[in-house]
């Protein structure tokens, strides 16, 4: 997927705080086109996600910029939105890298995952109102579409999606925000699962079979489901990492 290309043209925000004599670096980071950067992180962020970006592979700000044909400033907030997510890491004197987890922190992160997406299919509200049922069925046939054609960038959305209007049916804001933060910071790791034979259409039938169990309130097997449906990307994952690291520093 070709990188969109965005003027070199400063925003005329920052030459209004230029001529008013503004020199401080953070002022003129702010004052940035916040779309831009958006932008910015989405398509790096995409790119790690469809393992078009490695673990370990450094974010080099100049090639960024070229590829965006945008300020280093914006590149810059850009990584800092996705360092937050947990997705890149920043190493002093050596710039971003695209996040290393290692096997012990997926472990760790989908331990914890597991029990909060349990505890929120355990708190939902039976029964589900058909308005939900209906919008998991059409983000379902979405998803579906895209195993259908391949196409593995709306495959990550439609999915994204799909559990966040699941689980948003927990009503409990907290843990939502929990899970959805977690669920961020393995964002880069999916692409895994989806290269193992089948595992598309296997987290399909599971997610048809999630919603057939909230229709029918059978809430055992949607506490099944939600603990099967997180193992295969974790487990591709951690498979991959040794296979190309070793077990050299999977214990950090």
């Amino acid at each position: 997927m070709a990188a969109p290309k965005f003027s070199k043209k400063p925003v005329s925000r920052r030459d209004a705080a230029k001529t008013s004599g503004n020199p401080s670096p953070v002022a003129d980071l702010h004052l940035r086109e916040p779309s831009i950067v958006s932008m910015i992180a989405q398509k790096i962020e995409e790119s790690i996600v469809l393992g078009r970006r490695h673990p370990r592979e450094r974010l080099v700000e100049q090639d960024l910029c070229a590829d965006f044909n945008t300020h280093r400033g914006d590149v810059r907030l850009a990584l800092f939105e996705l360092e937050k997510k947990g997705i890149v890491q920043r190493i002093p004197n050596r710039g971003a890298i695209v996040r290393d987890l290692t096997p012990r922190e997926v472990t760790e992160i989908y331990d914890v995952r597991e029990e909060l997406e349990v505890m929120a299919v355990r708190i939902l509200p039976f029964p589900v109102p058909k308005a939900d049922i209906a919008s998991l069925e059409t983000l379902q046939r979405e998803h579906s579409k895209a195993v259908d054609t391949g196409d593995l960038l709306a495959v990550f959305y439609s999915n994204v999606h799909f559990h966040r209007v699941l689980f948003g049916l927990c009503g409990n804001t907290c843990l939502i925000e929990t899970i959805e933060h977690l669920a961020q910071k393995v964002a880069g790791i999916r692409s895994y699962a989806h290269a193992m034979p089948g595992a598309l259409n296997e987290s399909r039938r599971d997610h048809i079979a999630l919603i057939e169990a909230l229709r029918n309130s059978r809430r055992d097997d949607l506490i099944t489901l939600t603990r099967r449906h997180l193992k295969p990307a974790a487990q591709a994952y951690i498979r991959a990492y040794r296979q190309r690291f070793g077990d050299s520093g999977s214990d950090g």
